[in-house]
């Protein structure tokens, strides 16, 4: 889905989920791979929060991500952080380089993903591999508690309950990136929408939304 959307390319990103307190599902890499739009559920494997297999021969011919830690670390700083998406949306990753915050510029539009930038979209500065878990933790920290941050010059990191709301608020930052650049592209300022306007934007809840759009998600997909 994360493939189809645009929101990753070739053998880049990885999702997540946790299953208790101690092992996690992950998209790992074998030496088949042929990109993360050719997923296979053989690809998904049963780890430990350390990387080591979550059972014998879990791991046989497959290698967890180099960047392990962006997961473990975001579901160790909360709880209710049980699934982890790193993506590498293009147009998130320029919109940051141009200088552009991502701000609610719109609203009906996309209430969730308004919802997401009115509570802010944090940025990591640093550029790097997050490899190592003392730079899973920095980036938590700039994270501030926000389901969403930018890493600067690399891509995006999203948290949520579910694997499938994960997604989604990447596909809403990847939108409000999107729109943004064509404003400016268009000669055109970007403004924040009226304070007034909110009270009708109702956050109708992820358990509502994300079921809904991931429907029409799943139906893109088929019809693609």
């Amino acid at each position: 889905m994360a493939a189809a959307r645009g929101l990753v390319d070739g053998m880049l990103g990885h999702l997540s989920l946790r299953v208790d307190d101690h092992h996690l599902l992950v998209r790992c890499r074998s030496e088949s791979d042929t990109g993360v739009a050719n997923t296979v559920p053989g690809d998904i494997r049963l780890i430990r929060l350390d990387g080591s297999a979550g059972a014998s021969g879990e791991l046989e011919g497959y290698h967890v991500p180099n960047e392990l830690p962006i997961h473990v670390e975001t579901m160790l700083a909360d709880a209710q952080h049980r699934a982890v998406a790193h993506l590498h949306p293009p147009a998130v990753v320029a919109a940051d380089l141009a200088g552009i915050t991502i701000r609610p510029i719109y609203g009906a539009y996309d209430i969730p993903g308004a919802w997401l930038a009115r509570g802010g979209v944090p940025v990591y500065q640093r550029a790097v591999l997050i490899r190592t878990n003392a730079l899973g933790k920095e980036m938590v920290t700039a994270m501030r508690g926000r389901p969403v941050a930018i890493l600067r010059g690399h891509g995006i990191t999203s948290a949520a309950t579910t694997v499938q709301q994960a997604v989604l608020q990447a596909i809403s930052l990847d939108a409000l990136a999107r729109m943004s650049l064509r404003v400016l592209s268009a000669g055109g300022t970007l403004h924040d929408i009226d304070d007034a306007d909110w009270e009708d934007l109702p956050d109708l809840g992820p358990a509502f939304t994300a079921e809904a759009a991931w429907r029409h998600e799943v139906a893109r997909l088929r019809a693609d």
